[in-house]
């Protein structure tokens, strides 16, 4: 059982520590910060949500249930970003464009492949985690 307090700073928190967590994710490949430390951000405010309100109102409220579905999408996204220079002949990993290149830019943001692949990272940690609270808090529930 959690206070009214509690509650009311949960559900405040959610929206600046999402917006948090993507700011780790866009400025990650460039300053201090990545896709996993963001994922574990947003994870943790999901978390926070359970804590708070509990297994129903988290499952109404928020899309939980697509948990596992994320959670392959990112993986898939970074092995595609890990795997695609091979393809081509290059090393894994090797980053587009290529050294001394210009990047497109959306903003400040560079489109890099390196961003694409902390995407990635940021989905599978955020997927896998709430899947995994979702099945400590509900075990008798039959996965989808």
């Amino acid at each position: 059982m959690t206070s009214v307090l509690t509650r009311y700073v949960a559900r405040l928190l959610l929206a600046p520590v999402l917006i948090v967590s993507v700011g780790i994710l866009v400025k990650g490949y460039a300053d201090v910060g990545d896709g996993f430390a963001a994922g574990v951000v947003a994870a943790l405010a999901l978390l926070l949500q359970y804590v708070a309100f509990g297994n129903d109102v988290v499952e109404t409220s928020l899309p939980i249930r697509w948990s596992p579905g994320i959670a392959v999408a990112g993986l898939t996204l970074a092995v595609l970003v890990f795997a695609a220079p091979m393809a081509l002949g290059d090393r894994p990993l090797e980053h587009l464009p290529a050294a001394g290149d210009e990047p497109v830019h959306i903003g400040s943001l560079e489109l890099i492949t390196a961003v694409a692949f902390d995407v990635g990272v940021f989905l599978l940690v955020l997927g896998a985690v709430g899947t995994i609270i979702g099945s400590l808090v509900d075990p008798d529930e039959e996965a989808p």
